[in-house]
């Protein structure tokens, strides 16, 4: 995920490089009053999105697959815990259980 993220964040950066570089040389609009440098940024953004979406596809498939597999591992994880409670709990009460039982036979 981080190595997705990085290269994600690259793809941003170069971008913004590019876009910054054809505001300043006045081939791109620039940005009304103070906001050039938020133009910049919105701009960079929106161009990198698309780049990002086609051309790390595989890397956010490979992520998503190592995310899929660490929730599964995450619920057997819990499921198995809950499983061992179970257990643990049903063998607590048959051990309560025949104590009761005698303790309600000495009464009638």
């Amino acid at each position: 995920m981080l190595r997705y993220t990085l290269m994600r964040f690259g793809i941003f950066v170069g971008c913004l490089l590019v876009v910054w570089g054809l505001v300043y040389s006045g081939l791109a609009p620039r940005g009304l009053g103070d906001s050039n440098g938020l133009w910049i940024v919105l701009l960079a953004l929106v161009i990198s999105a698309p780049i990002s979406l086609v051309v790390l596809r595989k890397e956010r498939d490979r992520a998503s697959e190592r995310i899929v597999r660490r929730v599964d591992r995450a619920k057997a994880n819990l499921e198995a815990n809950r499983n061992q409670e179970d257990v643990a709990d049903d063998a607590a009460r048959t051990r309560t259980q025949p104590q009761s039982q005698q303790g309600q036979e000495q009464t009638s």
